[in-house]
């Protein structure tokens, strides 16, 4: 370690002359601005530049990724502003064919094929669909209810007993 010329005069500054020589001056600390490669840029109005990509034509870019959330936020602003049908109307269509057909089949012998309407089956379908948002709606109470923000079988349970067996949209 380096000594000072301090003649015991009392404490010297570094830089300032003291007794007999001149004192060592030591460096001061400087904060670091992050000037590495990856660094943003700055411009003379004081706004920074994005960050320049690399160019390393074999790596593919990284995608942006966002906070924990976001995605989920936005996807319920977007279905609660659209009207559209959210289940398919294929699969939903052959499914009521189907329960219609088991039904059918256990109150009369014959294997004769039931005829529908598309709008029927479009009328059908709304119904289902307000019923089921209305009871992931009692469902979600019930889990906030409970302090939780997830949605268990047992919400959709106390959702259901609670409504009664006829339990619609009132």
């Amino acid at each position: 370690m380096a000594r000072s010329t301090n003649d015991g005069a009392g404490p010297s500054r570094a830089g300032e002359a003291s007794g007999s020589g001149a004192g060592r001056i030591k460096p001061t600390a400087r904060k670091s601005t992050g000037g590495g490669p990856g660094a943003a840029r700055k411009t003379i109005a004081g706004k920074r530049l994005p960050e320049q990509p690399p160019n390393n034509p074999g790596q593919v870019p990284k995608k942006k990724r966002y906070r924990p959330g976001t995605i989920a936020l936005r996807e319920i602003r977007k279905y609660q502003k659209s009207t559209d049908l959210l289940i398919a109307k294929l699969p939903f269509s052959r499914l009521v064919r189907e329960v219609a057909m088991e039904m059918y089949t256990d109150y009369s012998d014959g294997a004769a094929g039931m005829r529908w309407q598309s709008s029927a089956l479009l009328a059908l379908q709304e119904a289902t669909e307000a019923f089921m948002v209305h009871l992931f709606e009692d469902a979600n109470l019930c889990a906030i209810h409970a302090r939780r923000v997830t949605i268990m079988q047992r919400d959709m349970q106390l959702a259901r007993r609670i409504r009664g067996p006829w339990g619609g949209l009132g």
